[in-house]
């Protein structure tokens, strides 16, 4: 009985019924071929060993379904695709490459925060050409100077918003979620290094280039960007209402325009440091801008700046009435632009002047007045929308000095001085 249940009992089963109990058919032939040869102790013994194998091949499975989900459904696609489960990786390769490229972007996309960046490069331009006194002025070499400008502007403006994102990350899950850091797309030490580099390449840039008002440009805008966000001692100026206005307005409206205007003046074209009147105009229409963006922007982010201690003007006067003294500004500002557009000395300048500002800045005072009475202030989704408005109005302005510059200089009729264009603004 020994021999028979250890030695050669064992090997027959263990070798020809294994596989007969998953493939039934094939254990059928089996036992009809043998049943005949079998005494009644083999036949109890084969039973068992059936129903031991069963059990075994059911819990297995069981456990692997338990510890592994995907298993079975892996490997059921695997069999009913009679490819290999490499094959299946590689072929979806491409696939996934330009996924995570896409996604890679669309991640950078909003970590530089596009419509500062927008913002900034129309203003670049359009305060350069407001040094232009002459069609023989558009140059290469005008063109090569307006763009090194634009990219070490833009290099530093994504340092300065990449800087208030790191500093700001526990604040933005809160304000802002979808932006990189918050959302934990970028790890810290991901945002420092860009930060980092593209401070450095704005530097090397305007090396390479050796401009005296570019270089002041990107340090002003440097060491006041630091100081806005970047939580040390004496710093972290965005805390005080007054201080963090008076940061932007000094980079967005005197930097920009007087400092890339200089750039323009005295580097390109080596002229002597002037300053016109469409640039003092220009200079302050954009105050009014950027002490209203100062103010709005955070009209969004009251939640947050509520809860980490910021003490924003709308946290202390609250959105209603911040958000009306934002319109009330803009409308100033148009006001003062259409009563400088009339007032020009010249006839045809006023024609011209009438159709620009008048009508122009009149019906986006009236859109504006418009949007905002229809605004929720109750909904930060329509704040945050408003908010965007108003940077395109600001772009828009940029925009249509641009085309305003281009069709006075493009004038042939008349003889030109500068002070055409100076009685425009």
């Amino acid at each position: 009985m020994d021999s028979l249940m250890v030695g050669p009992f064992t090997r027959p089963f263990s070798q020809k019924f294994s596989a007969a109990i998953y493939l039934p058919s094939l254990r059928n032939s089996i036992q009809g071929s043998r049943c005949s040869e079998w005494s009644p102790l083999e036949r109890i013994c084969s039973v068992k060993f059936e129903q031991h194998s069963l059990e075994k091949h059911t819990i297995t499975s069981q456990k692997r379904c338990i510890l592994c989900p995907t298993y079975t459904q892996r490997h059921l696609v695997v069999a009913c695709g009679r490819q290999p489960l490499e094959s299946d990786a590689n072929a979806c390769e491409p696939k996934d490459f330009w996924s995570s490229a896409s996604n890679s972007l669309d991640a950078f996309y909003r970590f530089s925060r596009p419509h500062t960046v927008i913002g900034t490069a129309l203003s670049i331009v359009s305060v350069s050409l407001l040094a232009v006194e002459k069609l023989s002025d558009f140059s290469p070499v005008f063109l090569t100077g307006m763009l090194e400008a634009i990219i070490a502007a833009l290099f530093m403006n994504i340092y300065i918003v990449g800087l208030n994102q790191i500093s700001d990350i526990e604040i933005d899950k809160v304000n802002k979620p979808y932006l990189p850091l918050a959302s934990g797309e970028y790890s810290t030490k991901t945002g420092i290094f860009i930060v980092a580099s593209f401070a450095i390449l704005s530097f090397l840039l305007w090396s390479t280039v050796g401009s005296g008002p570019l270089f002041w440009a990107l340090f002003v805008s440097f060491v006041l960007g630091t100081a806005y966000s970047i939580n040390l001692p004496m710093l972290r100026w965005k805390r005080s209402a007054v201080v963090a206005a008076m940061c932007i307005l000094a980079v967005r409206a005197i930097i920009v325009q007087i400092a890339f205007f200089l750039h323009i003046q005295m580097h390109v074209f080596g002229r002597p440091p002037f300053f016109s009147r469409p640039l003092i105009f220009a200079t302050g229409f954009m105050s009014f801008f950027s002490v209203v963006i100062a103010l709005f922007k955070d009209i969004p982010d009251m939640e947050g700046d509520k809860i980490f201690g910021i003490r924003s003007f709308t946290v202390r006067l609250g959105q209603k009435r911040v958000f009306w003294i934002c319109i009330t500004l803009l409308l100033m500002a148009y006001a003062v632009a259409i009563s400088v557009g009339a007032s020009s000395s010249f006839v045809w300048s006023k024609v011209v002047t009438v159709m620009y500002k008048v009508v122009g800045h009149g019906i986006l005072a009236a859109v504006l007045w418009r949007s905002a009475q229809s605004t929720d202030l109750s909904s930060k989704a329509a704040i945050t929308s408003f908010y965007m408005f108003i940077w395109k109005i600001q772009s828009d302005f940029s925009s249509g000095k641009i085309n305003f510059i281009l069709s006075v200089l493009s004038y042939q009729l008349m003889p030109y001085t500068p002070e055409h264009v100076m009685d425009q603004y």
